[in-house]
């Protein structure tokens, strides 16, 4: 359960249609090349034989079906730190400095939150998305040894924010490990809404099968229905989501996910709250899958996670200056 999912009582959510074809794939390839394809060497070089996962249909990540999510470990019950270094914690100055994201407003969303476990009555009540009602937010998963997804994304979501600073943008979290549980995921979208955002970006790490290994970014699938109407953003979330993903394999070297998205990194979806609710542009970025051991490894290492958000921000800067 990686974001605003459903949980193992849930009914399976539809596969997103293929929305990619050649002339699509065309450009996604040409935003990657030529330095991201080097990395992209690179990462299979290092990685071996046999990892790009098996060439059946792989298990649905923990977002999609109830079926996949029931069949994985239940995440440890107590968010464990990072394995290695972090930064020393948020900082609750605001920087003064101009560079060339000044005047540009950033929302960073932590998928989850260290306390939703404490919580669960609380996170699996159901709010309102638009297109149907789902759970306030999850748990999110973890690595076979218990490094939590929810402490990922908050280490990533900090150093993210540290970069986009040095570069003037004005940054707000909506949540540093500051409230007991959630927020939930329409409040998550009405606080970058209501920040009138240029651009906001939730952090996330996968749970799918073994062998499914790489990064992914989602995008908003054209909503309307109640309170979701995305016609407006689209557009320019995918843009965001384009930049990002190229970025992130050129920082990285990571290559883009094996199990979604058909290699393009890009995936669309009509069934997270927090894209159906956005008025602002805003993406998914699912750094890895954290059950898989060689990907989990990566997610593990703070040098790695610097180069995850280092991807994120200048993916997000080359987005704010066009």
């Amino acid at each position: 359960m990686s974001y605003d999912s459903q949980p193992p009582t849930s009914p399976p959510s539809p596969t997103p249609p293929r929305l990619f074809g050649p002339r699509a794939l065309a450009v996604a390839v040409a935003v990657l090349a030529p330095a991201a394809l080097a990395g992209w060497f690179a990462w299979q070089a290092m990685s071996g034989p046999g990892d790009g996962g098996p060439t059946v249909m792989p298990l649905p990540d923990k977002s999609r079906s109830a079926t996949a999510t029931a069949s994985k470990p239940a995440p440890t019950p107590t968010p464990t730190t990072a394995p290695t270094s972090t930064p020393s914690g948020p900082k609750d100055d605001k920087p003064d400095r101009a560079g060339p994201l000044t005047g540009k407003v950033v929302v960073i969303d932590p998928g989850h939150n260290p306390g939703n476990f404490r919580h669960t009555k609380e996170i699996n009540k159901t709010v309102d998305v638009g297109t149907h009602r789902k759970e306030c937010d999850t748990t999110g998963t973890s690595t076979n040894d218990g490094y939590t997804e929810a402490a990922f994304t908050l280490d990533v979501s900090r150093r993210l924010r540290a970069l986009l600073e040095e570069q003037g943008a004005t940054v707000a979290l909506v949540q540093n490990d500051d409230r007991p549980y959630g927020p939930c995921v329409d409040e998550r979208a009405r606080i970058g809404n209501e920040a009138k955002a240029d651009a906001v970006v939730s952090v996330h790490a996968d749970g799918s099968a073994v062998g499914n290994r790489g990064f992914h970014v989602i995008l908003p699938a054209a909503v309307k229905a109640g309170a979701a109407d995305t016609a407006k953003i689209v557009g320019p979330s995918r843009e965001l989501g384009t930049r990002i993903a190229g970025k992130f394999v050129q920082a990285t070297g990571m290559a883009p996910s094996n199990y979604v998205g058909d290699g393009t990194a890009l995936d669309v979806r009509e069934d997270l709250g927090g894209l159906n609710l956005t008025t602002v542009p805003k993406v998914f970025v699912e750094c890895g899958n954290m059950r898989d051991p060689k990907d989990a490894a990566l997610l593990a290492s703070g040098g790695w996670r610097q180069k995850a958000a280092r991807g994120i921000s200048d993916g997000i800067g080359s987005y704010l200056k066009g």
